[in-house]
Parts: structure tokens; sequence; C-alpha cells
């Protein structure tokens, strides 16, 4: 069994030190620094554009930085490519896998690039395919499997070389709920043997289930650095939630219990819903009860509760995650 060497080994095994990248006149990365340490997972947040996508291109040596320093296991991403290639694994946006051959030698190839024994590679794919939900399909050509079926089998590639440091764009983007579950199963155990992880997601929740530190960029700047509950922490407070009857009142809701904020109401009208980041806990949920119920809106609910990663998300940048498949990064556009 050729197993690569262990993230473990590596005093750092991610080092970002004032990375910058520009397209143009447009900035793609401004300045950014992190580390993630051997053996964790690091979640990278941000909207669209805010520069995710870029620094894994850098980290993973498919772009060159303009300024600033990377490493990847000890290697300096401009002078020691080749070497860091041999140590990584990256599963992108959009899925690289090659659709004249089956979804199973797809798989074996790429353990067949890793070195690994015949024996060792085919066990790999099979337990992939596995993981993935695709062993019925295992033995068709690509090029008849749907884009989401092609997403999973995309991942699964990158997992088989169990390499020490795995870099991970947005990878559970469309898939089923089974599925990311089991993705995320697949991860945590390659974590707990010792690899590193960079991993970009569009959900609040597959951040504060699988990452240890968060960076949230925006605009090609890191807005905050921390765990998920001191990222939290920073909103000061708890979270007003109050559902109307009428859609109609939302936004005459918004304006009763704004001033008891120094933050914005989030509107939602599917739900009928708006959430205001507050401090007082129950009294200010009780004055705002108050001053709706004065004012005649129709309640459908009102109530407080702790700030989620969205909230923050929310705070940090001024707008939501946009979920939209088809607005690639500057990276991808220029890469």
């Amino acid at each position: 069994m050729n197993d690569p060497p262990v993230a473990g080994a590596f005093s750092a095994t991610v080092e970002v030190d004032e990375v910058s990248k520009r397209f143009g006149d447009k900035v793609a990365l401004n300045r950014v620094s992190f580390t993630i340490e051997p053996g964790k997972v690091l979640a990278l947040l941000g909207p669209n554009g805010a520069g995710k996508t870029t620094i894994i291109r850098i980290l993973t040596t498919l772009l060159a930085p303009d300024g600033g320093r990377a490493r990847v296991a000890g290697l300096d991403v401009a002078s020691e490519a080749a070497s860091i290639r041999s140590l990584i694994g990256l599963a992108g946006q959009y899925a690289a896998v090659d659709e004249l051959l089956t979804g199973r030698e797809n798989l074996e190839l790429v353990g067949l690039l890793y070195h690994l024994e015949r024996s060792e590679y085919r066990r790999r794919a099979q337990n992939a395919l596995e993981r993935m939900s695709l062993t019925d399909a295992a033995d068709s050509l690509v090029k008849t499997y749907s884009g989401g079926m092609r997403r999973r089998l995309d991942v699964a590639a990158s997992l088989i070389g169990r390499p020490p440091v795995l870099f991970l764009d947005e990878p559970t983007t469309g898939l089923d709920p089974r599925t990311r579950n089991d993705l995320w199963a697949f991860i945590e155990e390659l974590v707990s043997a010792g690899t590193t992880v960079l991993l970009t997601t569009q959900y609040m929740e597959e951040a504060e289930h699988l990452a240890n530190d968060i960076v949230v960029l925006d605009l090609g700047h890191v807005v905050a650095k921390g765990t998920a509950d001191q990222l939290k922490d920073r909103l000061g407070g708890d979270v007003l939630v109050v559902r109307v009857r009428d859609l109609a009142d939302l936004d005459v809701a918004a304006s009763i219990v704004e001033p008891f904020s120094d933050s914005p109401a989030r509107l939602d009208a599917d739900l009928r819903q708006l959430t205001l980041p507050v401090k007082g806990g129950a009294e200010v949920l009780l004055a705002a009860g108050r001053a709706l119920d004065d004012s005649g809106v129709s309640l459908a609910d009102v109530g407080i509760r702790r700030p989620s990663l969205d909230d923050v998300f929310l705070a940090l940048t001024g707008h939501g995650v946009d979920t939209s498949s088809d607005v690639q990064e500057l990276g991808e556009r220029h890469g």
C-alpha cells in the first residue's frame, strides 16, 4: 500500500503570506494571508468573485501570484510546483473527468498515476464509487453520466490518492443530501488520518460541520478569521426573527424593529420573515413585540436565536451568499 506521506510531517501545511493577484484592472486577491495547520480543515467563505477559486488555483500551482508568497507542505508554489503536485488532490468547481472512459476506469487511472499497486487502486476506486453512490454506473461510459454524476466522480477522483493536502472547491454543490453527508464522513476520516483540507463552500452548515477555522473573503480581501463560534461572537448578541402573516407588512415590520439594532434587517419575502442582529436578548424581544403589536402588524411568529454563520456572513460582507452556478470567479475566467 503506497499511501503518500502524512500532512502532519510538516510544521505548517499551507501558508499564504500577503498573496495578491490581478487580472487586468481587476483585483482578485489583495494581500491575503492565512495558515492551515497539519490535519486541520480551513473553510474559505465568500460570495462569487470574492477570490476563493483564485487562491485555490494559486495553491495548486495552476496560477502564479503577482505578489506575496505561498507554500504547500513546506514547498514554494512558484519555484517547487512539480513537487507540490505530487502531494495534493484537487476537486475544482467543474468536473474534470474523461468521458470516453467508464467511471471505474477514471478512478483506477488516477490510482495508477499515484503509483499505487493494482489491488490497492482497485480497492480505493470501489470504495470511492460506493461513497459517491456511483456503483450502479461504475462500468458505464462517463459520457452517459448526468452533470451531478460527473461532479460526484470528480470528487471521488480527488480522494483516490489520499493526498496529504486536499483542495476542495465547493465539492458538494449539486449533490443530494445523502451523498453530501457521505462525503462529509469521508473527509472527516481523511482528516483524522492526517490529511489537511482547504475547502470552499456555499453552505454555511458545511463550514460549521467540517472546518476547524474559517476565513471570510470579500472582494479579494480577508474580512474575518476564526472558528465558527468566534465569528458568531463578533456579532455581539442575538438575532431577532420576525415572521409576518401578510407579506405587505414585512417592510413595515422592518422599519419598526430596525431602531433596536445598529444593522439593517435582512428580509426574506418567500418566508415573509426578517432577521436582525440585536443586543439585549429577552428585553429586546419583548420591546420589539410590543412595538409591532402597537403598530397593528399581524405576526405569525417572533423570537430570539443565536447567530448563524449566515448572519455573520451578511454582517461582514453586507450581502448574502450568491449560490448561482453560472457566475465564475476571475480566476476561472482568466485561468
